[in-house]
This record gives structure tokens, C-alpha cells and sequence, in this order.
């Protein structure tokens, strides 16, 4: 029998795993790849991000990251700015235009994780959270 502690590890994993896939696959009918999608959603809570900060955040490469953001650009969703105290740095933006991709990807958002949430009592969820909150700070804490 698997030891509960590796056996949790890999659970958690699974299920973050899992509800990306699910998310991906509400995602398609909108025409955004996990990438671009990730990147809109690290946005609304991350405005005026510095492009190199959102690739470390993102575990993406730096020019994989321009790329996502090039076409989140043309496709009028993102914007970069220069940052003012260094100009070899860019910030980014969403765009008005972003709202309505951005409600879409909440109900999606709210579709997964009713899914994923389905049967666990309010209870339950809030200890979790507790648990996964204290996970978090003891990788955190140096």
C-alpha cells in the first residue's frame, strides 16, 4: 500500500493536472491555448506585471513568454509599456477588449471547478484550503 503522504503528493498533482485538462478542453471553443489563457488569467490579478516576472510565475522561458504575449498583443487583448525607471523592461496590460474573453474564462473557470468540487462539502473545502494554504508557506518559508 501506498504511504498517505506520497500517496497525497501524487493526488494533488492528479487533480491539478486533471482540471487543466478539463479547463483546456472548455477552453478550445474560445480558440486560446493553455498559454494564452494562463497568461490572461495571471493578468487580471498581476496588472502592469513585468514580462520577465510573468515567465518565472508561469515557468516559461522568456522568449516563449514574447511569443504568447506578441499574438495576446495583435490580438488586442494585452499591451506592453515601457516601464519608467528601466526602459529595457516591458509591463503588461490587459485591454478593454480582454473583458468579455475574461468572462467567458471565469464561467468556464466556474464549470471546472464546480466539477472538481462537486460532493465535498463547504466544511471540507475550507479545510483543504487551510491545509494547501499551510503546504504553500512551509515551501515558501526559508
Amino acid at each position: 500500500m501506498e504511504h498517505p503522504d506520497r500517496e497525497l503528493m501524487f493526488l494533488l498533482a492528479d487533480v491539478a493536472r486533471m482540471a487543466k485538462w478539463d479547463f483546456d478542453a472548455r477552453a478550445k471553443s474560445l480558440g486560446l491555448t493553455r498559454a494564452q489563457w494562463s497568461i490572461l488569467a495571471r493578468l487580471v490579478r498581476c496588472q502592469g506585471i513585468q514580462q520577465s516576472r510573468l515567465a518565472e510565475l508561469l515557468e516559461l522561458k522568456a522568449i516563449t513568454i514574447a511569443r504568447h504575449i506578441d499574438r495576446l498583443e495583435q490580438g488586442g487583448w494585452v499591451e506592453r509599456k515601457p516601464d519608467p525607471d528601466d526602459r529595457r523592461v516591458w509591463r503588461l496590460f490587459l485591454t478593454e477588449q480582454a473583458e468579455p474573453v475574461l468572462n467567458q474564462l471565469r464561467e468556464l473557470g466556474a464549470q471546472t471547478r464546480a466539477k472538481t468540487l462537486a460532493g465535498i462539502s463547504e466544511a471540507t473545502r475550507h479545510e483543504i484550503l487551510n491545509a494547501l494554504k499551510s503546504m504553500k508557506h512551509n515551501l515558501t518559508e526559508s
